[in-house]
């Protein structure tokens, strides 16, 4: 799968961030977040990212 970065806090790729991907699906970079009460299949993971990524990629008619 290729990603194509959208929108991210910092140019070093290690911070939260949107992509979309070569399926026409969107992917997110952020925080793993373990103490959310969920329950999460193994295969799957909760993230957190800055709502301001979603907001600006709207902005900016990436998605």
């Amino acid at each position: 799968m290729k990603l194509t970065r959208l929108v991210g806090e910092c140019e070093d790729g290690e911070c939260p961030a949107l992509y979309v991907t070569d399926r026409g699906t969107l992917a997110v970079q952020g925080g793993l977040l373990t103490d959310h009460g969920r329950e999460v299949p193994a295969h799957e993971a909760v993230v957190e990212i800055p709502a301001e990524l979603i907001w600006k990629a709207v902005r900016d008619n990436l998605i």
